[in-house]
């Protein structure tokens, strides 16, 4: 009878067991599992899709080189500029730190509208993600006030004067409104103690805001699942064992796609930041290379780029209240946008063609308001920009009559209402003194109505969704 040997089992690396003593006690490999590696996204995610991962990745770049400007930044209304000198010219890479800094803040606010834009290409908006693109505007709103409230740091002239003209605009709150703006300001004026404020809400409170609503919107995608191009729901088509059969698992598939859109991005990043860092004054205005003076008021004080569409929209009413109204109106109707359009259509690809129409010319709308914003404050550009500003707010009109498979008879109503409103803001702030400019760029907005309320009386076609396919497409 032949003697049985114990043979040894081959042990486990230490990688492995390292793992598995983190998994006893944290779920690390669960989260892996059910966030990454067994997360099924739909197979046709396509270009539109790298601005997801892109926007993550240049938060972490945000944090990362906020952290090293300031161990060297000094927020005193009497250092603050100095201390950016010497960050540029007498730290080690500080230079480098402060334009990775300040280009990614405006790469930021580029990835994030184009984020923006592909969740109104492809309905990402509309159910079952309402709460999703809630906590994306949320995100959105903070990283406007980050925004703003950093580019108060350099305490540069237009830094200053920018902040002034910003904080101001509280005064216009009936009753509340001149307490309003020194409780933000914490002083009468734009000063020292303004400054101090700002520091802390941007490099403490803000951020932490803004990563806990950065995990909550994550948490909110993978509890819907992923959009795509199509706008079909992959889950209500799954195998034998319970899998999307449109779908693959984001790993390795979509983490090796994004790590090619991470590669040309840093390259643009690279080239952006050492070899264009202001971006002709687009990125940091040069005027900000002035300190802070508190007598002198620059002959045009515009924001950044990424503010300008909104600041044209405030800028067209010379009434202040006005201004400031349309301006909140401006960004708090797109928290709304899932019930404004409830179309049964999510993608762009299978709306009529007057739709598509229509989301080109909002999105040619934008840019051009971002435009005007940055354009001196003259009556010419003031009227373009109230022109544009009514076309910005008719898209959600139109959007809304649309969704509900309009009748002749409501795209004549929504045609005189909306040309009575038009007329009534003409006639109620400009008619008495520019007439003759009122009526020839009056020709702006009613173009966009007859083509969109009237064109489709004469053209069914424009007005005709196509039929959606049951399964995802790979175009």
């Amino acid at each position: 009878m032949s003697e049985t040997r114990n043979v040894p089992k081959p042990s486990a690396g230490w990688g492995r067991s390292l793992l598995g003593w983190i998994d006893a006690r944290f779920p690390l490999t669960k989260l892996w599992k059910s966030q990454v590696s067994e997360y099924y996204a739909p197979i046709n995610f396509n270009f539109w899709y790298f601005f997801g991962s892109l926007a993550l990745l240049v938060l972490v770049n945000q944090i990362v080189t906020g952290i090293f400007l300031a161990m060297s930044y000094q927020p005193n209304a009497h250092l603050a500029f100095g201390s950016i000198q010497y960050i540029m010219r007498d730290v080690h890479w500080g230079w480098l730190i402060r334009y990775m800094h300040t280009t990614g803040a405006s790469l930021f606010f580029v990835v994030i509208y184009l984020h923006m834009f592909r969740g109104l290409l492809y309905g990402s908006y509309k159910k079952p993600r309402e709460l999703l693109w809630i906590l994306g505007m949320l995100i959105y709103v903070c990283l406007m006030a980050e925004a703003f409230m950093g580019y108060l740091m350099p305490w540069g002239q237009m830094s200053y004067w920018g902040a002034v003209v910003i904080t101001s605009l509280f005064g216009a709150i009936p009753w509340v409104g001149s307490h309003l703006v020194i409780w933000v300001r914490g002083d009468f004026g734009v000063s020292g103690a303004t400054l101090n404020r700002f520091f802390a809400l941007h490099v403490v409170a803000i951020p932490l805001l803004l990563v806990f609503l950065v995990v909550c919107h994550l948490m909110a995608l993978h509890e819907v699942g992923s959009n795509n191009p199509d706008g079909i729901e992959i889950h209500e088509n799954l195998d034998e064992n319970g899998k999307p059969v449109d779908g693959v698992p984001f790993h390795p598939y979509y983490t090796v796609k994004d790590l090619f859109g991470v590669g040309v991005f840093l390259i643009i990043f690279a080239i952006i930041v050492f070899y264009a860092p202001t971006l002709k004054g687009i990125f940091i205005d040069p005027i900000n290379y002035k300190p802070a003076n508190f007598l002198q008021t620059p002959p045009d004080i515009h924001p950044l780029w990424y503010f300008t569409p909104y600041y044209a929209i405030l800028r067209s009413f010379p009434n202040k209240l006005f201004g400031v109204t349309a301006f909140m109106l401006a960004i708090v109707v797109l928290f709304f946008l899932p019930w404004i359009d409830r179309h049964p259509i999510k993608s762009v690809r299978y709306r009529a063609p007057c739709y598509r129409i229509l989301l080109l010319a909002f999105a040619a709308t934008f840019l051009f308001l971002g435009y005007i914003g940055m354009q001196p404050a003259t009556l010419f550009w003031q009227k373009i920009g109230l022109r544009m500003s009514e076309i910005y707010f008719l898209f959600f009109v139109t959007s809304w009559t649309y969704a509900r498979t309009p009748s002749n008879r409501r795209l004549l109503v929504t045609f005189a209402l909306s040309l009575a409103v038009i007329l009534w803001i003409d006639w109620r702030f400009y008619l008495p003194s520019i007439a003759a400019l009122i009526w020839w760029t009056l020709l702006i907005p009613l173009c966009y109505l007859i083509l969109f309320y009237l064109v489709p009386l004469l053209w069914p076609g424009g007005m005709r969704d196509r039929s959606v396919p049951t399964r995802v497409t790979l175009r």
